[in-house]
């Protein structure tokens, strides 16, 4: 099994997570975005970041013990 892909999804659920997180501070994104300067946002954003660390660590423990 390649694992490859399951660090790249969970480097790409990583950055949706840290986008999310700074859209729920106001720092990015348009001010109409209903995420915008949300606090509810700043919360999910951390969790979805999280989720990608997880990912990419399960990616990586996979890749580990391929390899032995």
């Amino acid at each position: 099994m390649n694992s490859i892909p399951i660090i790249i999804a969970g480097i790409i659920i990583m950055i949706f997570g840290v986008i999310f997180q700074f859209q729920g501070q106001g720092m990015v994104g348009p001010e109409e975005s209903f995420m915008y300067e949300n606090p509810n946002w700043i919360d999910n954003g951390i969790y979805i970041g999280m989720t990608g660390v997880v990912v990419i660590l399960i990616g990586y423990i996979v890749e580990k013990k391929k390899s032995v």
